[in-house]
């Protein structure tokens, strides 16, 4: 999958921020621009990890495709 992602350096520390505006909360940084994309590539895989869900006896499980 591709995302978009939005890198700003940090003019005092010269770190990079990073984030995708597609995935609320989604937020990373590194020290350099190339540390910062490894980490959000990181932070998107665990943010689209699926969670465990308890559901209630007779619950159907579904999948739908958007």
């Amino acid at each position: 999958m591709k995302w978009r992602v939005i890198l700003e350096p940090d003019p005092e520390t010269g770190d990079w921020a990073v984030w995708c505006p597609e995935l609320p909360g989604c937020v990373s940084a590194g020290e350099t621009e190339q540390e910062a994309l490894e980490n959000i590539r990181q932070a998107i895989a665990l943010y689209l990890e699926p969670e465990v869900i308890d559901l209630a006896p007779g619950a159907v499980t579904r999948e739908v495709i958007v």
